[in-house]
C-alpha cells in the first residue's frame, strides 16, 4: 500500500507542473458588432481535462504493457503530457472555429 501511494505522489508530483493557467489578458479579444464591442475567449484552455484523461489512460495501457510501477509511471506522465497536448490543440481549434481567434 505504501509503495502504491508512492507511486501515485510521484505521479502526481511529476504532472502536476504541466497544469499552468495563461495570462487573462491572452485569453481574451475585444470586437466591435454594430455600436456595441463584445469579448470574446481565445485562449487554448489549461489542458486539465486532457492531463488528467491521458494520465489514467496512459497508466492503465503502461500497467498493461510494460507491467509493475516503472511501466505504471511512466505511462501516466507520457499519457498526461499527450492529453494535455491534444486537450489544448483541440480547445484553440474549437476558439478560432467559433470566434475567429
Amino acid at each position: 500500500m505504501k509503495r502504491q501511494l508512492m507511486t501515485a505522489a510521484l505521479a502526481f508530483a511529476v504532472a502536476a507542473p504541466t497544469v499552468v493557467a495563461e495570462p487573462a489578458a491572452a485569453r481574451t479579444r475585444t470586437y466591435q458588432a454594430g455600436t456595441s464591442y463584445h469579448r470574446v475567449h481565445c485562449g487554448s484552455g489549461n489542458g486539465a481535462v486532457g492531463t488528467v484523461a491521458g494520465g489514467a489512460g496512459g497508466a492503465l495501457i503502461g500497467h498493461a504493457v510494460a507491467g509493475g510501477p516503472v511501466g505504471t509511471i511512466v505511462g501516466g506522465v507520457g499519457g498526461a503530457l499527450l492529453g494535455r497536448h491534444l486537450d489544448k490543440k483541440h480547445t484553440a481549434n474549437r476558439n478560432y472555429r467559433r470566434n475567429g481567434c
